[in-house]
């Protein structure tokens, strides 16, 4: 494995924060660095310290024989490896490893690596207060906030880290102690040609585990079983459907903890966040620790003061009587089928954006029985709106701005808007994010402009 970097000739793909963080690691270990980067460089920020420390840039594009030339191609997070410039690269059998891998081999210390459909950020969160309530110094990110690039350096207790399929496409040796799969639904198909390419790039998570290592796996997901069934490592079951003899499980109104003989109980209705979806999250996020010798006071401690997520059924504002709901994090159908079995009728769903292809079927019974009127935004509204004709009221919003006010005239007292979109956000905003903060901005503004008044 490649770890002495000087001299080396490094193309860095991608010139986002992982890709800066990549440049600025190569940089300091004596590498030749070239950051590149599709975009123009009006369009880029923060590059100038780099300049500084004679990183080469390749922007506006990726020059094919600037990577025919490299010793190393490292990628950012999400840089698919179908690029012309890349592809030549692997035809020569240049190494092309994602920012995963390469920070994996320079930390020691013990991961446990998240991924799955949904539910990721919170249980990489969630697990992350655990460590850090047992004392433990505790790195959390990924594909949550900060790279894992990042962490190198620093004398960390545990790394908490939350996974894309996307990075687990570029990794190659990376090996977590624990390896936790939470569901694996309908998601990028506008990037994967079908749900079992999707599957396969999930299921790497698993493919360099020995039975020294840990899975913890949702029972209830086939696909879940399915993509760990030939691992080594053992496994630590999760359910919020059944009773288990030994793993978590939801039982009644606790969630139960049994291994190694003992049992212990936690009432579910002291959690702040509410849901089937996230009793399972809590579960898959208590597991690691508890097994590696955290108190299970001080794991449930932690996990009841955990508030949610900003952007993931996030009460915004209630207004009249209405309430709105960010749940711009909501980027696949399998999210907001979630989201939407939690409130009750009249919803007034805001949905659409960059389309990712994915079946909307399993939104057809909510719909129709919550969804007192629809609004869609972005390039996906006009599938949306034929997928769901005949279900609900459709119209159509040409912004954030003006699908809020319009949500705000249809809501009657005692119903809820939520903003849950299915789909990514990149047709319109810079990420979920922005789509959120727009979201919310437009909400509070209808306090100022006379906006209290709900259609019936």
């Amino acid at each position: 494995m490649m770890t002495d970097y000087r001299n080396k000739r490094i193309v860095v793909v991608g010139a986002g924060r992982s890709g800066i963080g990549l440049a600025r690691y190569f940089n300091e270990r004596g590498a030749h660095v070239t950051l590149s980067d599709r975009r123009p460089p009006e369009q880029l920020a923060g590059l100038e310290p780099l300049v500084a420390l004679q990183v080469w840039l390749d922007l506006g594009g990726h020059t094919e024989a600037l990577f025919g030339a490299a010793d190393l191609i490292a990628l950012s997070p999400g840089v698919p490896l179908e690029i012309p410039a890349i592809a030549g690269a692997l035809a020569k059998g240049i190494p092309v490893l994602g920012e995963i891998e390469i920070a994996w081999r320079e930390l020691p210390q013990p991961m446990a690596a998240i991924t799955g459909t949904n539910g990721k950020s919170t249980v990489t969160t969630v697990m992350g207060e655990v460590f850090r309530a047992w004392g433990k110094r505790t790195f959390v990110g990924g594909n949550l906030g900060t790279p894992l690039i990042e962490a190198v350096g620093t004398p960390w207790d545990w790394l908490v880290v939350e996974l894309s399929s996307f990075q687990l496409e570029t990794i190659e040796h990376f090996r977590p102690r624990w390896a936790v799969l939470l569901n694996i639904t309908e998601d990028h198909l506008d990037r994967y040609p079908d749900m079992a390419s999707y599957q396969a790039a999930k299921a790497r998570l698993f493919e360099n585990l020995d039975a020294g290592d840990w899975m913890v796996l949702n029972i209830d997901d086939p696909r879940v079983m399915q993509a760990a069934a030939s691992s080594p490592a053992g496994c630590v079951p999760f359910s919020g459907s059944r009773p288990l003899q030994e793993g978590m499980s939801l039982q009644g109104d606790d969630l139960v903890w049994r291994w190694n003989g003992a049992e212990t109980r936690f009432a579910a209705n002291e959690l702040r966040i509410g849901g089937q979806h996230n009793l399972e999250n809590v579960m898959a996020a208590l597991i690691p620790p508890l097994v590696e010798g955290c108190p299970p006071e001080v794991a449930w401690r932690a996990a009841t003061a955990f508030a949610g997520l900003p952007h993931r059924m996030e009460l915004v504002a209630e207004i009249g009587g209405v309430r709105w709901y960010d749940d711009s994090k909501g980027t696949n159908v399998g999210s907001v089928v979630k989201s939407l079995a939690g409130l009750k009728a009249p919803v007034t769903l805001i949905a659409g954006g960059k389309d990712k292809q994915g079946d909307l079927a399993p939104l057809n019974a909510l719909i129709a029985e919550r969804v007192r009127e629809l609004i869609l935004i972005g390039e996906a509204a006009p599938r949306m709106a034929s997928a769901f004709a005949g279900l609900t009221s459709i119209r159509r919003a040409q912004s954030m701005d003006e699908a809020v006010q319009m949500a705000a005239q249809l809501t009657p007292a005692g119903g809820t808007v939520l903003l849950s979109p299915g789909c990514s956000s990149f047709d319109m905003f810079k990420s979920y994010e922005d789509r959120g903060r727009v979201f919310a901005a437009a909400v509070k503004a209808l306090t100022g402009s006379g906006e209290g008044r709900h259609g019936a």
